[in-house]
């Protein structure tokens, strides 16, 4: 007996007959007795590995055997494509067995939406900020939708969890659960998590039900690994076109902008080249990645998003401009290749500046040494309470003070708030006229309404801020967006602007900015445009694994002649590093402190030592350079750290004491329903990093 002929016979028929399945997978194999007894599971395969298969078989065959009404089961992904590109897949899982499946997000016609909730399909595939818009909405009968709701499976899962959509997240799975009366089970896909008890524990939320991690690891392939140096774009585009010839190429980079030039310069070359990013209109992006997927001798130019699961088909190689961010990151992109029988995963790093070659170094060590960022919900999102508190009041029409937290009790990511901290939010917000009080219900205020009530409450609907946007169309054809910013920095009226979008040059022919539409035409050349985002610091483990590779002799590899000579002048630049773990280095006036401990640690590093020194620091990721009055003596410096370290600090008071110096932008949109005291602790939570910052301090006079 296996776990497949746990399985309903008409499914076990048709994935036998119709899929010609010989066999399942380990992780399908694994899956399917913890899914069918009800448990919450979080899932772990490689991508392609056969993750959605190991959810929805389960689920389908209780479907099937238990009769399950529509809807009785919702996917969420972290994004459209991804949702389009799993579209077509999980509806014929569903057809095996005579089922449904619909796809609602932003795109979606609203005479599709209301054919669904006229007869609704008994599998939703949708995203987070949709599924906020249809409980809000009067127009979609939510209880009666949600009614039948069994199980909730979250792709990708670990993107979710760390930032403010997972938050957003646990508390509308709450809502949900309120809505059907009964114990969603929940189940969390997943290819790469450092900590994947932490991510169970996170959906869990109110849930009662057993729980279990289902990784069923096996004997990974050895990967073939590449770190090389070509200092420029065009040099990448070149080894690009010429490493692999004959072969499907996806080439990652780490930034719209990055991904426009390479594309470009690429098609210049004569490469069958493709763009996908999210700033490309969605017909853009399904055109690029089918053609891709059909083609055999062509590269695809991509940011993050297709690190999250979606198929372009089998790939041959992976290559990366620069170094992603993390181990995580890493492991996901490389993961796209070696699937096919007898094929290895594989990755080549083609990187343009010194610091860049250090950086994927240093991730190819921690993958060496089996490292993987912990991913850490937050249960303290006090931000994305008040934006519940609003939707709910929306939800309502008016909810009362003693009933709205009934609907998010048990979220994970409001676990860590006191009930007087709660109850200081609706106080806050009344006091500020985000809410309103009358007939002993919440409502939106006078500045509610203003800030976040526009436009039949569109501010609510999505956690994160969107910076505005100009559509770019050419005839009837919309090829994508680009940041009003940029394109206000090239309309002039002495030369028509270009610019590069889909990895094609177009010549600016008119911005009608009240429309937010700008029309163009073909062009020979044109710059890459430019978005708006915040730059994301180096954790303190990646750090640390840089200091490690400047203080040794050994040479990776992996590591090609070229990067072998860059990393060699930049360990006799750092030799000072092998005489002191931690050192302070005197030049010009200023002392660098070389710590190692990540951007967001010395962000507060900096703050508190100007606060007991004066001065000004300046933090890296890799430093800090004190300034005037803090550089007087390097004596004094190691005193202050000295007594730091014995005193356990930087505290978390301390954070809170420098987090409004420390923080240079907004981190939400909803910083304004915040009391101060919160707004301190929202601050130190997303930007700075306390751990680190006491283990780089603990670490001067270590040796």
């Amino acid at each position: 007996m296996s776990a497949f002929d746990d399985l309903s016979t008409a499914l076990q028929y048709q994935i036998a007959n119709t899929l010609g399945y010989s066999g399942l997978r380990p992780v399908q194999e694994a899956s399917i007795g913890p899914i069918l007894a009800g448990h919450n599971a979080v899932v772990l395969a490689p991508t392609a590995g056969g993750k959605t298969e190991a959810a929805f078989f389960p689920l389908i065959s209780a479907m099937d055997t238990e009769d399950w009404r529509p809807v009785s089961v919702l996917y969420l992904s972290p994004i459209r494509a991804l949702l389009n590109n799993q579209e077509e897949r999980v509806i014929k899982l569903s057809g095996l067995v005579g089922r449904r499946a619909f796809k609602w997000h932003g795109d979606t016609s609203p005479g599709e939406r209301k054919r669904f909730v006229a007869d609704p399909a008994d599998i939703l595939l949708t995203t987070p900020e949709s599924l906020e818009a249809m409980l809000m909405s009067p127009r979609v009968p939510t209880r009666e939708l949600f009614a039948g709701l069994r199980s909730v499976v979250i792709d990708e899962v670990h993107s979710f969890a760390d930032d403010d959509r997972g938050a957003h997240l646990s508390a509308l799975m709450e809502r949900l659960t309120r809505f059907c009366g009964r114990d969603v089970q929940r189940i969390g896909l997943s290819a790469t998590v450092g900590n994947p008890e932490e991510i169970l524990r996170w959906i869990q939320g109110s849930s009662k039900r057993a729980s279990v991690v289902v990784d069923p690891k096996g004997q990974k392939k050895a990967p073939i690994l590449a770190l090389d140096f070509v200092q420029t774009l065009e040099n990448a585009a070149t080894m690009i076109k010429a490493l692999h010839p004959g072969k499907k190429r996806l080439v990652f980079v780490d930034s719209r902008r990055v991904a426009e030039g390479l594309g470009h310069i690429l098609k210049q070359l004569g490469v069958m080249t493709f763009v996908s990013h999210g700033s490309l209109a969605v017909q853009e992006r399904r055109d690029a990645e089918r053609a891709f997927e059909q083609g055999s001798d062509c590269v695809i130019v991509a940011t993050s998003a297709l690190e999250l699961g979606i198929d372009v088909g089998d790939l041959d190689h992976v290559l990366q401009i620069d170094s992603p961010k993390s181990v995580a990151s890493f492991l996901q992109r490389m993961g796209r290749t070696g699937r096919r029988e007898g094929a290895l995963p594989n990755c080549t790093f083609l990187t343009l500046k010194d610091k860049l070659v250090l950086q994927g170094a240093a991730i190819l060590r921690l993958r060496d040494e089996g490292y993987v960022e912990d991913v850490r919900p937050s249960r303290r999102a006090s931000h994305i309470l008040a934006h519940q508190l609003m939707g709910i009041a929306v939800q309502s029409g008016g909810i009362a003070r003693g009933d709205w937290w009934a609907w998010l009790d048990g979220a994970t990511s409001f676990d860590g708030l006191e009930p007087s901290e709660r109850a200081s939010i609706v106080e806050h917000m009344v006091q500020s006229e985000i809410l309103s009080e009358s007939d002993g219900k919440l409502w939106l205020g006078r500045v509610g309404e203003k800030k976040y009530g526009r436009a039949n409450f569109r501010e609510l609907y999505a956690v994160f801020d969107v910076p505005r946007l100009i559509t770019v169309r050419h005839n009837t054809e919309e090829v994508g967006t680009v940041d009003a910013n940029f394109l206000a920095t090239l309309d002039s009226d002495l030369e028509p602007g270009t610019f590069t979008l889909a990895g094609r040059a177009w010549e600016i022919i008119t911005v009608e900015w009240g429309r937010g539409i700008c029309v163009v035409r073909p062009a020979a050349a044109g710059r890459p445009p430019r978005w708006a985002g915040a730059p994301r610091h180096l954790g303190y483990q990646l750090c640390q694994a840089m200091r490690r590779i400047l203080v040794e002799d050994a040479i990776h590899p992996a590591w090609s002649p070229r990067a072998q000579a860059v990393l060699g002048t930049m360990r006799a630049e750092h030799e000072f590093l092998r005489d002191e773990p931690s050192p302070l280095i005197e030049s010009h006036g200023d002392i660098t402190w070389w710590n190692f401990a990540g951007g967001a640690a010395n962000v507060l590093l900096a703050r508190v030592l100007e606060g007991e020194l004066g001065g000004q620091c300046v933090s890296r990721n890799t430093s800090i350079t004190l300034k005037g009055e803090a550089a007087v003596s390097a004596v004094r410096v190691r005193q202050v750290l000295a007594e730091m370290a014995g005193q356990g600090r930087p505290t978390r008071e301390d954070a809170l004491r420098h987090a409004q110096g420390a923080v240079r932008s907004r981190v939400s949109k909803f910083q304004p329903c915040l009391p101060e005291r919160l707004l301190q602790d929202l601050l130190v939570e997303s930007v700075l990093d306390v751990e680190g910052a006491r283990l780089a301090v603990g670490g001067v006079n270590s040796r």
